[in-house]
């Protein structure tokens, strides 16, 4: 390659020099005149954005233009020649805004660019943004809506970010999201809980009305999208966690515990709670494919994190009949002994509901008969609840809509009596409420998506979903690293055969 000479190195060389002087009498002065800290920290940030942005144009000018040669041979065995004409690129990191003029390959001018030596050299991402400066965008993004995001980072690092570029930049990221999980090893097993759960639900995003992502990301089947729908996207959680033995009584007393009573008693935390979240239709915009993926992600899941099946597998869930089938068809009897467990709250809220039936509506009698009825379901007398409700269902002479409710309640414990042994359940220490995923669809979804005027397109929606999860499960550094490696490789595979000098990144 040809690179700078040496008088040009000298020349750049004492500028650095130079600028770091300044730097130097700029806090000598400061004392001199007794600025204040505030004035000398934000004097010297300016400062040193400057000097990082020249030690890196010095070091990018050592590469000159890339020149390898006449000609260079490709991984397939092809030979390309040097083109006559120098291009130009610009890349943008934390520093700021570069232009590079290089050598490239290719049959002839106007053709496919082949191969580019000096970009794959320093391996360069395919856009224009670094890969620190959109993991500082990114991490950022997923947490705060795309303009507060541009407006932050631009007082910090001095130059704009158009939201266009930060939203493209996370559906570009969010590509390499299914391999990473795909490739993530199990966690540690001497770190792991003995019982391992996985828990679903759904959780409804606004979408835009008439809103279309970039020309070939959106289905056909979005384009009819009213303002103000949503879009059922279906999260799903995995994890372990050490037994929490408790008796039905002291399970009813926390649930029913004044706040003035005390604080209730610490339980064991999750160990390695992975999140992730799917946006998906079919042709007919059916859910299928995001069970599909959520689902077989929770297999995954159990199959390395349980690969003897020696530990307990419980699947907590509300009454949706279609996630239980999912669990079914997906986490088999050969996979694992898995163990169906209601979400004992969305139990409650039955009970609170068929009181209502019978009693006013934040009255002592109900509270009473909630209370009742709940201790009969933690002592696993399911059957006995359906009894007590219809018997007074009929001594109350319901009828209409107020009997439809109480049969409709009737028929949600009758069809979950089977995942409805709280007591069996407490002895085991397994967990009997979803509290998790009932957190991570509000945190996936309802804290960053649902904000005063978001609306989103299936595309963007997806990449969000995609990034978040990713954050909430404390992996991102493993995601930014397993994916600078896979860039680089899908990029630069062939270009180690023309210099021997070039590496790969591993992944940390």
């Amino acid at each position: 390659m040809r690179s700078m000479n040496e008088p040009a190195r000298a020349i750049k060389h004492q500028a650095l020099f130079d600028e770091f002087a300044e730097i130097l009498a700029f806090v000598q002065t400061a004392y001199q005149q007794g600025r204040t800290a505030h004035e000398v920290e934000c004097g010297l940030w300016q400062r040193m954005l400057r000097l990082g942005r020249s030690v890196y144009q010095a070091w990018l000018d050592l590469f000159g233009d890339g020149d390898a040669g006449e000609r260079i041979v490709l991984e397939d065995g092809r030979e390309v020649r040097r083109l006559g004409d120098l291009h130009r690129r610009e890349i943008r990191n934390v520093f700021g805004l570069f232009e590079l003029n290089r050598v490239v390959y290719g049959s002839r001018e106007g053709q496919k660019i082949e191969a580019v030596p000096l970009d794959a050299r320093l391996q360069l991402p395919q856009g224009k943004n670094s890969y620190l400066l959109q993991d500082w965008d990114q991490e950022r993004v997923v947490d705060m809506p795309f303009e507060t995001v541009s407006t932050t980072l631009a007082r910090m690092l001095g130059f704009t970010q158009s939201v266009h570029t930060l939203e493209r930049d996370q559906r570009e990221m969010a590509t390499a999201v299914e391999d990473f999980w795909a490739a993530q090893p199990a966690p540690p097993l001497q770190q792991e809980g003995e019982i391992l759960v996985c828990t679903a639900d759904g959780k409804g995003v606004p979408m835009r009305g008439g809103g279309k992502a970039p020309k070939g990301s959106e289905p056909s089947t979005t384009g009819g999208v009213r303002p103000g729908t949503k879009k059922m996207a279906l999260v799903g959680a995995a994890y372990t966690v050490a037994p929490f033995m408790r008796t039905p009584d002291e399970v009813l007393e926390a649930l029913f515990r004044d706040t003035a009573d005390g604080e209730p008693p610490s339980r064991p935390r999750p160990c390695f709670k992975y999140v992730r979240a799917a946006l998906q239709r079919d042709a007919m915009d059916a859910t299928a494919p995001q069970v599909q993926t959520i689902f077989a992600w929770m297999a995954e899941q159990v199959a390395q994190r349980n690969p003897a099946g020696k530990n307990p597998v419980v699947l907590l869930m509300d009454g949706q009949d279609s996630l239980w089938k999912a669990g079914w068809d997906y986490l088999p009897e050969e996979l694992a002994d898995v163990t169906e467990i209601l979400d004992l709250l969305h139990a409650l809220a039955s009970l609170w509901e068929a009181a209502h039936l019978f009693h006013p509506n934040g009255s002592k009698a109900a509270r009473a008969f909630v209370k009742d009825q709940a201790r009969r379901i933690l002592h696993g007398e399911v059957a006995a609840v359906i009894h007590s409700l219809r018997w007074l269902g009929t001594h109350h002479q319901l009828k209409g809509k107020r009997r439809e409710t109480l049969e409709r309640i009737c028929g949600y414990f009758h069809n979950n009596a089977q995942r409805m042994a709280y007591d069996v359940y407490l002895e085991h220490g397994f967990p009997i409420a979803s509290g998790v995923i009932e957190g991570a669809c509000r945190c996936v979804v309802k804290d960053r998506m649902e904000r005063s005027g978001m609306r989103w397109v299936m595309s963007g929606a997806r990449a969000m979903l995609d990034m978040r999860c990713i954050y909430l499960s404390n992996l991102w550094e493993e995601f930014t690293a397993f994916r600078i490696q896979r860039e680089s490789r899908r990029l630069y595979s062939g270009y180690a055969a023309n210099d021997p000098d070039f590496s790969m990144p591993l992944a940390a």
